[in-house]
């Protein structure tokens, strides 16, 4: 009896902090300044690709991206075409070339200010402590009608020693880019799921046979 008490504590406590840790593994908002008032916005155009920095935090698995979400100013003209995709930059944080990590879906046409919202199309892992880039741009040139990506003058809320950049690139058509280091930021927020650590799935799933083969012995026992 006594020894049945004893690995029933053990195995609820053993279940309850794998379930702590499991809980934790949530959707969180890892960067934002989003929330801020805007300060002004820069033109998006196929002659005016846009692109900002943003450096993961520790967690040892990496990080599964649940979402991107943009703040946009009120757009000129008549643009169409608007994308926005995710690019792992070469070697010095600015060569993106041949590092295209998919175009995120939401809104094609985001012409109202806002907070758009953007998504992978199927899975996407970001690595521990790596850099990655947001690229935007559109399918007409500027003269004809630009999407605006706000800017605000504000620091970020950070998570998890997550870092954004502090300056954004432009480029004329995707080849050549510009880095431009400015008092201001562009208006996003990544939301991500810290991916479980192989210690912590052990952990949840030892938990789990502890429980079951305290059940076992339990109704061996009656």
């Amino acid at each position: 009896m006594k020894k049945t008490i004893i690995s029933g504590v053990i195995t609820i406590a053993v279940v309850l902090l794998s379930s702590q840790f499991v809980q934790a593994q949530g959707t969180m908002t890892y960067l934002s300044n989003v929330d801020q008032a805007s300060a002004g916005s820069l033109a998006v155009g196929s002659d005016s690709w846009l692109a900002t920095l943003f450096t993961t935090g520790t967690n040892v698995s990496g990080y599964t991206l649940d979402s991107i979400e943009l703040g946009m100013a009120d757009a000129s003209g008549s643009p169409n075409d608007f994308m926005v995709t995710l690019y792992k930059p070469h070697t010095g944080g600015f060569d993106i070339r041949g590092s295209d990590l998919g175009t995120l879906d939401g809104s094609l046409n985001p012409t109202t200010a806002g907070i758009y919202t953007y998504t992978p199309d199927s899975s996407l892992t970001l690595s521990a402590n790596t850099q990655y880039l947001i690229v935007l741009t559109a399918g007409t040139t500027v003269a004809n009608g630009a999407y605006d990506w706000s800017i605000a003058n504000g620091s970020f809320d950070t998570s998890g020693n997550w870092n954004p950049g502090t300056r954004y690139l432009s480029s004329d058509g995707g080849s050549h880019w510009t880095v431009t280091s400015v008092d201001y930021y562009v208006q996003f927020a990544i939301n991500a799921t810290a991916v479980p650590e192989p210690g912590v799935l052990a952990l949840s799933g030892l938990g789990g046979l502890l429980l079951l083969w305290h059940r076992r012995k339990s109704k061996a026992v009656l």
